[in-house]
């Protein structure tokens, strides 16, 4: 018997209850949603799977990491997602909610590595940012003379003379996003938990005046309006930057570059880790589960020549990516103390 003919037999009790209770259960596409930086690997695997095999293409969705682990933790059924895209690792509270609603078995799969880029339009001045200088731009409370007050930051050169005298637009993504969850540990509160003002506090929450923009769930709409608005500045994924290199350019973040080495070697201090999640009674009930997993944590995929790769993620070292392979493989579950 084949490795991935064994890996289908493994049909949970749930799974086969479901089956028996309705026979119809099974839809002909896999659902995937989540975060919209994993969202065009998850795609182009989900192209590839419909282009070499007999299945259907999965139907895959941008609903930002939060949006993405609300629908898979619904429950199980047909009406529900088979796969959440993550650029963050699972809260407890979502693994919490997820077994209230009967979602007991869940398998972690980690794709690689990805950076979150500071961009702006390709034919600016370069600019070099500090974490601090970033955080003082969007908090919604700064100190001021020993004391937290609103954030009135308007012009870069207000926050430290040696930056532009240009006004601060950030385009960011919304709260929903895993991007945004990341920045604000990342960023945000790395720099408050050093800083008096906050006493010893990780503070994270974002200005609502106007100078931090949402901008939904498509990072490709911000890189349309950091070409129309010269001033602004952008936070998504280095996929993007290198989809669109010759549109955008990135800020050096405390002295670094986000280049692939800095960002696999950690270097670059804005790195973050890329996921999926399988929710594992609906595999052997959604037709092709199986091999669209197994497609997605191939080498061909996710390795140091896989496609992936091309588009802009950061391979896992070679040892952890065969570590990582084998779990997803054997359905290793997700506990609450792995998170």
């Amino acid at each position: 018997m084949t490795r991935l003919k064994a890996f289908g037999l493994g049909f949970t009790a749930l799974s086969a209850a479901c089956v028996l209770a309705n026979p119809a259960f099974a839809r002909d596409q896999i659902r995937i949603a989540g975060s919209s930086t994993v969202y065009p690997f998850s795609s182009y695997v989900a192209e590839e799977f419909g282009a070499v095999t007999d299945f259907s293409s999965p139907v895959v969705e941008s609903t930002g990491t939060g949006g993405g682990f609300k629908l898979f933790c619904e429950g199980v059924g047909e009406q529900t997602t088979d796969i959440s895209n993550a650029s963050r690792q699972m809260k407890k509270s979502e693994f919490e909610t997820c077994q209230q609603n009967g979602v007991e078995s869940i398998t972690e799969a980690k794709i690689g590595f990805d950076g979150i880029v500071i961009g702006q339009a390709v034919d600016m001045e370069p600019l070099a940012l500090t974490r601090e200088q970033l955080a003082m731009a969007v908090l919604k409370q700064v100190p001021k003379n020993g004391e937290l007050v609103p954030n009135a930051y308007k012009r870069w050169n207000e926050i430290d003379s040696s930056l532009p005298d240009r006004e601060i637009v950030v385009y960011g993504p919304p709260t929903t996003s895993g991007t945004r969850d990341a920045f604000e540990e990342l960023v945000l509160e790395e720099v408050t938990q050093e800083m008096d003002a906050y006493d010893g506090e990780k503070y994270s929450e974002i200005r609502t005046d106007g100078v931090y923009i949402p901008s939904g769930e498509n990072d490709n709409l911000i890189v349309q309006t950091l070409e129309r608005n010269k001033d602004a500045v952008g936070i998504f994924g280095f996929s993007f930057l290198e989809e669109n290199k010759d549109r955008i350019q990135a800020s050096t973040v405390d002295g670094v570059e986000p280049t692939r080495d800095n960002i696999s070697s950690g270097d670059y201090p804005v790195s973050r880790s890329l996921f999926f999640y399988t929710k594992n009674a609906h595999f052997g009930v959604i037709p092709g589960m199986e091999e669209f997993v197994e497609l997605f944590m191939s080498e061909k995929m996710i390795g140091d020549r896989g496609a992936l790769k091309k588009i802009g993620l950061i391979p896992l070292p070679k040892d952890e990516r065969e570590t990582r392979r084998e779990a997803v493989m054997e359905r290793k579950q997700l506990s609450a103390s792995d998170l």
